[in-house]
């Protein structure tokens, strides 16, 4: 039997896979709030819902690509949320980099809630756009092995972690080690300048040197640094701030990985913007 997808979160990374899911031939349910969004999906063959409730309503299978945990939290509870109107046996998955206690929340807010499952991602709107987007995802396995065939109409590989909220453990330590790689990237660049070597041939050079790193790829592919620090920045300190909370919440220390991410030379351990996701 095929299953009712809804998408909530039709934004920067929403978006392409919703694209993606229609290309597969999935029937989508969208809630979007910008109206150039909702007529561009319309025209790819979207169904558009009025309320985050009607989503919920409408849906075996809850897909939300939202930017914070605030958001979750906003759209989920509540009498209109997708959680109090979420069909019998439906299943939720969040693409959201965020909290183990955001997800427990949901859960518990409501006897019938959903099976919720923690789906953080890994990669761009290339990886989207190519179907090779990382998906890490925590849950019980027989959801984790429903959802799979559709996630895999944007994803490959899709990994499965275990228990709800070590999808988001790994996904945060993750993130945090970029985040110190760029970092040391940062600082690197600096000393090259220092040593007289423009930044530009130091990425280039890192390329095909054992030093070589995702970041020093990224950064060297859209042009160095500052244009790193303004297009990753805003990610980098929206999930080194999760990094701290989920961190404080289990009561640990994030060590060394920590450090770096605070006195390099980027700001990146501050708190981070309120923007993201289209709903």
């Amino acid at each position: 039997m095929t299953s009712a997808v809804g998408f909530l979160g039709a934004g920067q990374l929403g978006e392409p896979m919703i694209d993606r899911l229609l290309g597969a031939g999935h029937d989508v349910l969208v809630c979007a709030r910008r109206e150039e969004v909702r007529r561009r999906l319309a025209a790819k063959g979207a169904a558009l819902a009025g309320s985050v409730a009607d989503l919920a309503r409408g849906s075996d299978v809850l897909i939300s690509c939202l930017f914070s945990d605030a958001q979750l939290r906003e759209t989920g509870l509540g009498p209109d949320g997708f959680i109090a109107n979420a069909k019998d046996g439906a299943v939720f998955v969040s693409h959201t980099t965020g909290t183990l206690s955001t997800l427990e929340a949901l859960r518990d807010s409501a006897p019938s809630a959903p099976i919720i499952l923690d789906a953080p991602v890994s990669g761009t709107v290339e990886n989207i756009d190519a179907g090779t987007l990382t998906v890490l995802i925590g849950g019980p396995g027989d959801a984790v092995a429903s959802v799979t065939p559709i996630l895999a109409a944007y994803a490959d590989p899709v990994v499965a972690t275990g228990a709800l909220g070590s999808a988001l453990a790994l996904k945060l330590i993750n993130n945090l080690l970029f985040a110190a790689n760029a970092q040391l990237l940062a600082a690197a660049t600096q000393l090259g300048t220092q040593l007289g070597i423009e930044p530009d041939v130091l990425l280039s050079t890192l390329q095909v040197c054992s030093a070589r790193s995702h970041a020093a790829d990224q950064a060297h592919r859209i042009g160095g640094m500052e244009r790193f620090e303004v297009l990753a920045g805003p990610f980098l300190r929206k999930d080194v701030a999760a990094c701290r909370e989920a961190a404080a919440e289990a009561g640990v220390e994030l060590g060394l990985l920590g450090t770096a991410v605070r006195e390099g030379p980027l700001a990146l351990d501050v708190d981070s913007a309120t923007a993201g996701s289209d709903r």
